[in-house]
């Protein structure tokens, strides 16, 4: 049945779990996506698409009963099979993919960024809304242990007026790992500002909202690396609020995840959301297992005002628990009531114009601006 533009229209096959096929079996594909996909109580993971002949009988071993299948292409040929296509493939395939989706007629999840470009979003999202199909991105961090108590926080008031807004996720890999992640052929879309800045400029507009301007610092650190390894973005939010933002895989001391300073108090957090930890090592989120995304008391940040949270200052705050599995519980729901799915194309785009001004920033060492709808 068709549904007015805009609104995704539910499935079919009321009742019984919703058939999804996950294009994509490397890092996102099986630590991710397929495990949260198996602990959806409304959705069943009936096939996986890998030209490796190790990974699918990896999909075998870990989803008993998978169907695997070597490319996309025979995925979407059984589009009236499936319930919903999920997008865990190299970045430069993503718009592509999703365009086929779309027009075979499913409703798509993309793994973060949804595009190159966010002309790219735009087009898919009009896409989406002319087929009355849910379109959504997997921004996973949204459902972070730290960055929920943030919002929490936020919501109570805690900090009085924000001033700013820290964000950190820096590691320490000396090294290059090489792949199309590290690539330097700007068609891969790799690089941190990319791949950890989409998750920062997500959580940043999630909770701040539109950004009026842009000053980005995006340098190669290590040798041998091809692709920016050491990114800085500084966001003016149009309320006001200033985010500083950093992706560094250079980083040989870490800072803090979290500094939210305000008029009234600031919260620093250390430390992070154990949930991909759990998920590359195995562990599996359940319905009843209630320590999952649960972190111990030694890593709560604290809140305060006046002195370093390093020498005791302010009062500790209980981390919320990590909520991954909620991502796919949301999508379900939105197939089956025809709401709003969890994170939309527009959301992804609107990241996706940061994401560009920040390049174009670092490139040309300026600050960039970001006219606002309808400005």
């Amino acid at each position: 049945m068709r549904t007015l533009p805009g609104t995704p229209a539910p499935p079919a096959r009321d009742g019984a779990p919703l058939r999804v096929g996950l294009i994509g079996y490397g890092l996102a594909g099986s630590v991710f996506h397929a495990p949260l996909i198996a602990a959806a109580p409304d959705l069943v993971l009936d096939t996986v698409a890998t030209r490796s002949a190790e990974r699918q009988a990896q999909a075998h071993a870990e989803h008993p009963g998978v169907r695997t299948v070597a490319g996309p292409e025979e995925v979407l040929a059984r589009a009236a099979e499936l319930d919903l296509i999920v997008l865990a493939t190299p970045n430069k395939t993503h718009a592509a993919l999703a365009t086929a989706a779309l027009e075979a007629g499913l409703p798509v999840v993309v793994d973060k960024p949804l595009a190159a470009t966010a002309a790219e979003a735009d087009r898919l999202d009009r896409l989406a809304a002319d087929r009355g199909l849910l379109l959504s991105v997997f921004q996973n961090r949204r459902w972070d242990n730290d960055f929920r108590t943030v919002r929490k926080l936020l919501d109570e008031g805690a900090f009085g007026e924000v001033r700013r807004f820290e964000s950190r996720f820096e590691r320490w890999r000396p090294l290059p790992k090489g792949g199309w992640r590290e690539s330097g052929d700007p068609a891969e879309i790799g690089g941190l500002l990319y791949d950890l800045g989409s998750h920062l400029v997500d959580q940043a507009l999630t909770l701040f909202g539109p950004v009026t301007s842009v000053y980005a610092e995006s340098d190669v650190r290590r040798p041998g690396a091809e692709a920016d390894d050491d990114t800085f973005f500084a966001l003016t939010h149009a309320n006001g609020v200033r985010s500083h933002l950093w992706a560094g895989a250079a980083a040989a001391q870490l800072g803090p995840r979290f500094r939210v300073l305000g008029s009234a108090a600031g919260y620093v957090k250390y430390g992070l959301d154990p949930q991909e930890a759990a998920l590359r090592a195995g562990d599996r989120p359940g319905a009843a297992d209630a320590s999952w995304g649960v972190e111990p008391e030694s890593a709560w940040g604290r809140l305060g005002a006046g002195e370093s949270p390093v020498t005791g200052g302010g009062t500790p705050v209980p981390t919320l628990p990590g909520a991954y599995p909620a991502y796919y519980s949301a999508v379900a729901r939105a197939l089956r009531e025809g709401g709003r799915p969890p994170v939309t194309a527009a959301e992804a785009a609107a990241a996706l114009r940061v994401l560009e001004a920040a390049k174009r920033s670092a490139a040309e060492s300026r600050t960039v601006r970001i006219a606002q709808p309808g400005a």
